[in-house]
């Protein structure tokens, strides 16, 4: 059965959990394997979501499958300044239904934009991504050893 609900402090573990075993698989022919080894160590990653959730920061959300973990998503208000006012996707690792979740609930929070980061070599999240209408925004920074672009999508 599957339930998608918001995550709260005590969630870390599958958190950190989801993420690390994601990034290992979607990304090791994009990132160098020593930076990656390093991003998918799993107390730096259960901190950080220690820290996020402590802070109320953001919004998270864990998908189960007959109750265990297996997909997060988060969206926050977005860090970089060039798309103040957009929300921000900044969690890979899931599914259609989290996609539409998430869609839903950046609309209800007042968001016209929502703006994500992908790897330019990621070609199944890239793909995925446009299927619900984000298109690239021309906006490339390195990150990780690689390139990621920004693609943006109209609420």
């Amino acid at each position: 059965m599957e339930r998608i609900r918001r995550v709260c402090p005590g969630d870390e573990e599958r958190l950190a959990y989801v993420q690390t075993e994601s990034w290992k698989s979607a990304f090791r022919e994009i990132v160098p394997a020593e930076i990656l080894a390093e991003c998918t160590e799993l107390e730096p990653a259960r901190a950080m979501y220690r820290r996020l959730l402590s802070e109320g920061f953001g919004n998270g959300y864990l998908l189960e499958l007959d109750g265990k973990a297996h997909c997060i998503a988060w969206w926050s208000e977005a860090r970089d300044e060039d798309v103040a006012g957009c929300a921000e996707n900044w969690r890979r690792g899931y599914g259609s239904a989290m996609m539409e979740r998430l869609l839903a609930d950046v609309k209800e929070a007042g968001y016209e934009t929502l703006v994500l980061w992908v790897f330019e070599k990621n070609t199944s999240a890239i793909r995925f991504y446009e299927s619900f209408g984000f298109a690239p925004s021309g906006k490339k920074r390195p990150s990780l050893g690689a390139v990621e672009e920004m693609y943006c999508k109209a609420l």
